[in-house]
C-alpha cells in the first residue's frame, strides 16, 4: 500500500511539472515574478500565494515562502490576472473554449447566441452568457444571421438561437425573466437600423432593406426595469444617433460596441452623465467612420471604456487581442496600466463578480504570465507562458519550478 501511494505521488508530481494538475485541490503554490500587476497596481518584484484555487495573499516572497509547498520562480516576467472578454460570441460561432483560455482570456461574457448556464473557472474557461439578443420582428440581427432564433410569439426555440423577438411590454418583461431564469448574466438588446458602412456585419447580404425596425423606448424601458429588478445589466448593440437616443431614454446600462457612426456631442455627454459603460470593440470596428472620434470624445468626457474585442469575429484572435489594447491606449490617452485595468479589475466589477479580475485575497486564481514586461509590449499577452484557471495550471512554459 505504501509503495502504491508513493507511485501515485510521483505521478501527481510529474503531472504538475508538465502543467496539468490531476487532484481536485492544488497545493499551496507560490508564484514569484519581477512584475505583478494585481488588476489595479503594479508591484516590483512580488509573489502570489495560491491555495485551493484562490488567491491567498500577495506580497514579499520571503514572507510568503514558508506557507507554500511549491514555488514557481517566473523570473523576469509579468504576472497578472487572466483577461476578461466582455463581448464574445463563442457559442454561436463554435470557437473552441480551450484555445481561448490557452491564449490568455480566462473569462468570456458571450453576448448573443444560445443561452448557457455559467460554467468553467476550474481549469476551464469561465463562460457567462446573455443568451439570444432581444429585438423586434425583422430587426437586427435577424436580417444578417437569418431566422434561426427563439420567438416569443410562438414559444419556439431551436438549438442555436441568435435572437428573440418581442412585440409588447408584457412579452419583453417575460422574456427577460425567462433569460435570467436560464442563467443569463446580462440582457442584450439590439438597436440597429443597418447601413453603417465599415461595420463587419454590414458586409453580409440582407433580404430586408434597411432601415431595420428597432425596439421602442417603451419596450426598452420595460426590459431595463425588469432586468434591474433582478440585478442584471442591459447591454445594447447600437451604431448611430437614433439607437443611442432610444438606449439612453430606455435606461440601458452599457453599449455593447463603440458606435460605428459619429454620435452627436449632446448624446455622448448624456451617456457620460448617465454613467453608461462602453465596450470598446475598436479593432473589429476600425473601418467605421465614427469609431475614432467617438472614442476620443467619450474618453475626454470621462466615460468608462472597457476592454472587449468581439471575440469570434473573423478578424479577431481567439484569445487576447493586443491590437485592441493598443487602440484603446492610443485613442483614450490612458496608460498601459490603466488599459489593463479595463480588462481585469474593472471588467470583473462590470460582471458583478469582483474580486474576479484581481490578484487579491479571496479572488479566483485566474492568472496568466508572460516573459518580459507586458506593459511595454501588449503583443506578449497574446502568447502567455503561464495560464492558470481556478488555481489549476493549464499552460506552464517556465522551467524554473521546485
Amino acid at each position: 500500500m505504501q509503495i502504491r501511494r508513493f507511485k501515485l505521488a510521483l505521478i501527481a508530481a510529474s503531472l504538475w511539472a508538465g502543467g496539468v494538475v490531476a487532484a481536485d485541490k492544488t497545493p499551496a503554490l507560490l508564484l514569484k515574478a519581477q512584475r505583478v500587476f494585481d488588476g489595479v497596481e503594479l508591484h516590483q518584484p512580488a509573489a502570489v500565494l495560491v491555495v485551493d484555487g484562490k488567491i491567498k495573499a500577495i506580497g514579499d516572497a520571503s514572507q510568503l515562502k514558508a506557507k507554500a509547498t511549491q514555488t514557481i520562480d517566473l523570473g523576469d516576467a509579468t504576472l497578472l490576472p487572466g483577461l476578461i472578454e466582455l463581448h464574445g460570441h463563442l457559442a454561436f460561432q463554435h470557437v473552441p473554449q480551450n484555445t481561448v483560455l490557452a491564449h490568455g482570456i480566462t473569462t468570456v461574457r458571450d453576448v448573443g447566441g444560445p443561452l448557457l448556464p455559467p460554467t468553467g473557472g476550474n481549469g476551464q474557461l469561465r463562460l457567462l452568457s446573455a443568451g439570444p439578443i432581444i429585438t423586434v420582428a425583422n430587426g437586427y440581427p435577424l436580417p444578417i444571421f437569418g431566422h434561426g432564433h427563439a420567438d416569443a410569439h410562438h414559444g419556439h426555440q431551436n438549438h442555436n438561437p441568435i435572437a428573440i423577438t418581442v412585440a409588447s411590454e408584457q412579452q419583453a418583461r417575460q422574456t427577460v425573466k425567462d433569460l435570467i431564469a436560464g442563467g443569463a448574466a446580462v440582457i442584450k438588446i439590439a438597436l440597429e437600423p443597418g447601413g453603417e458602412v465599415g461595420a463587419p456585419w454590414s458586409q453580409h447580404p440582407s433580404e430586408i432593406p434597411n432601415p431595420w425596425p428597432m425596439l421602442s423606448v417603451d419596450l426598452v424601458k420595460a426590459i431595463s426595469d425588469e432586468a434591474h429588478q433582478h440585478g442584471k445589466l442591459v447591454s445594447a448593440h447600437l451604431s448611430e444617433d437614433i439607437g443611442v437616443s432610444i438606449a439612453l431614454a430606455g435606461g440601458v446600462d452599457e453599449w455593447a460596441h463603440m458606435p460605428c457612426l459619429a454620435i452627436s456631442d449632446h448624446l455622448l455627454q448624456q451617456a457620460v452623465q448617465q454613467k453608461v459603460k462602453v465596450i470598446a470593440t475598436l479593432d473589429t470596428l476600425s473601418h467605421c467612420s465614427g469609431i475614432f472620434s467617438n472614442t476620443q470624445k467619450l474618453a475626454a468626457l470621462g466615460a468608462e471604456i472597457l476592454y472587449g474585442a468581439e471575440l469570434a469575429h473573423a478578424d479577431i484572435p481567439w484569445g487576447i487581442d493586443a491590437h485592441e489594447l493598443q487602440l484603446m491606449m492610443h485613442l483614450t490617452g490612458k496608460t498601459a496600466l490603466e488599459i489593463l485595468q479595463t480588462a481585469t479589475s474593472k471588467a470583473g466589477q462590470q460582471l458583478g463578480l469582483a474580486p474576479l479580475g484581481t490578484i487579491s485575497a479571496g479572488a479566483p486564481a485566474d492568472l496568466i504570465a508572460v516573459k518580459g514586461d507586458a506593459l511595454q509590449n501588449f503583443k506578449r499577452l497574446e502568447y502567455p507562458d503561464l495560464v492558470m484557471s481556478g488555481g489549476k495550471v493549464v499552460i506552464n512554459q517556465f522551467s524554473s519550478h521546485r
